[in-house]
């Protein structure tokens, strides 16, 4: 697929959802190349940021916000089969995208952001929310987390895996999502994590971003393209 964005350096994806007073420069700060999803883009004006582009079908972009932005930076996807969020996802290319502003509105919206993170395992992508972080859990990762730490696991397909520094091991349990799930585990001190295939949502508190993107980019090993 061809992209519209490549960047060696993280980016960051900017949605219509909820976002923290902070949360764009935050993530600025770890991902600096700007990318809006549609509506997205009006956030970013807000708050005096000028995105690099803007992928989507627009139809939750005005022509007011529209018109503060080059047309060159518009691109529009017209296809109804996916939602903007997929749209962008499928045509950035960078070590790993941060995705901010696509949690806390519609439910049925990130249920589909979900979705679509599962179905794109090979780009790797961290979705911010209010209180967590959340990615598509990578073949092996290990994080320098304290004791105590929430680490939960939600299976979007059927998953096994082997665990270390876990409160309760997920070694020998079979995950599905209408079956076995993992939330609300607890380290017990740094946690590795061995998945045998794609398809199982890590979820973090919000606090260890840093830690999350800083492994992630440490971490060479990706899902290989479907």
């Amino acid at each position: 697929m061809t992209a519209i964005v490549r960047s060696l350096e993280p980016i960051t994806l900017i949605g219509a959802g909820s976002l923290g007073d902070s949360d764009i420069d935050d993530s600025l700060a770890l991902a600096p190349t700007l990318v809006a999803a549609d509506g997205g883009a009006a956030h970013c004006l807000a708050a005096d940021h000028m995105p690099e582009a803007v992928i989507g079908d627009m139809d939750s972009l005005d022509m007011v916000q529209a018109a503060g932005i080059p047309w060159e930076r518009l691109h529009e996807i017209t296809e109804q089969d996916s939602t903007d969020f997929d749209k962008a996802l499928r045509h950035i290319e960078a070590p790993l995208v941060l995705a901010v502003g696509f949690t806390g509105a519609r439910m049925d919206h990130e249920l589909a952001v979900h979705n679509a993170l599962v179905r794109y395992p090979n780009r790797r992508c961290v979705l911010i929310g209010e209180t967590d972080v959340l990615c598509v859990a990578p073949p092996k990762l290990t994080l320098d987390v304290p004791a105590g730490t929430r680490v939960s696991l939600f299976p979007m397909r059927a998953v096994t895996g082997r665990s270390e520094g876990l409160k309760w091991p997920i070694d020998g349990l079979g995950f599905a999502p209408d079956g076995m799930i993992g939330t609300s585990n607890a380290a017990t001190g740094p946690v590795t994590l061995e998945m045998d295939g794609p398809g199982m949502l890590l979820i973090l508190p919000k606090a260890l971003l840093p830690e999350l993107v800083k492994t992630l980019l440490a971490t060479p090993e990706g899902w290989p393209v479907p």
